[in-house]
């Protein structure tokens, strides 16, 4: 299938009823058909990976036709370029996560635009940077321990910003990193602490959303199975 087939497909499955909803969820879309992810997960086993279906998909501007961009994508063939474009025309919080989760965090680059987004003073290029923090300490297996310990200064700068969707992103980081293992996790915490006793909402808010997952039962059983 090429670009305009796909677009033609997804159109079938829209349904006004899914792109109305879309608001509910905080995300605005100039263009949508209303396509659920699952139908697009279906539709991506059967294209498998397409670099320049890939690009061309993105550059439709459809808020679908996006999301399938970064599953069909293939990231060996991801330049810095195309991070720092697609980046910069990331339009809510949903294509800049699908991107960062399956397709950028895969990248040679990933790590690198990481920290060098998480300065952006664009919202979602900013918040691109704490994702991609976030689906590195999930996907990133081999990665060490010194990695994800020099991220978290950046993401306690980035706690001050108020923002709600880069704020989001940063909890995100912080969590994700702090579910990797103990030695994390007890780096993860005190960051926590400190954000959680400053004196800005925004810094608080990640604090104590970092800190009740990451000294949950839950996370700790979780962490000393792993141990």
């Amino acid at each position: 299938m090429d670009k305009d087939e796909v677009l033609k497909w997804l159109e079938r499955r829209g349904t006004r009823r899914t792109v109305e909803g879309l608001p509910r969820y905080g995300i605005e879309a100039a263009r949508a058909f209303g396509v659920p992810m699952g139908t697009l997960l279906a539709l991506k086993k059967r294209l498998g990976k397409d670099q320049a279906l890939s690009v061309a998909l993105w550059e439709s501007g459809w808020y679908e036709a996006r999301l399938l961009a970064a599953l069909v994508g293939d990231p060996q063939r991801v330049t810095r370029r195309q991070m720092n474009a697609w980046a910069a025309s990331f339009e809510n919080w949903g294509d800049c996560d699908t991107v960062c989760f399956h397709l950028f965090d895969r990248t040679p680059f990933a790590w690198e635009k990481a920290r060098q987004w998480s300065a952006s003073p664009r919202e979602f290029v900013k918040r691109g940077a704490f994702a991609l923090m976030a689906c590195l300490a999930l996907h990133d297996k081999a990665a060490p321990d010194k990695n994800f310990l020099s991220l978290l200064p950046l993401i306690e700068k980035g706690a001050h910003d108020e923002r709600n969707f880069v704020k989001k992103g940063v909890s995100w980081a912080l969590r994700a990193i702090g579910r990797r293992n103990l030695v994390l996790n007890a780096a993860a915490l005190a960051a926590a602490r400190r954000l959680a006793e400053s004196e800005e909402a925004a810094c608080r808010w990640i604090g104590k959303d970092a800190l009740r997952e990451l000294r949950s039962a839950t996370v700790r059983s979780q962490l000393a199975r792993r141990a």
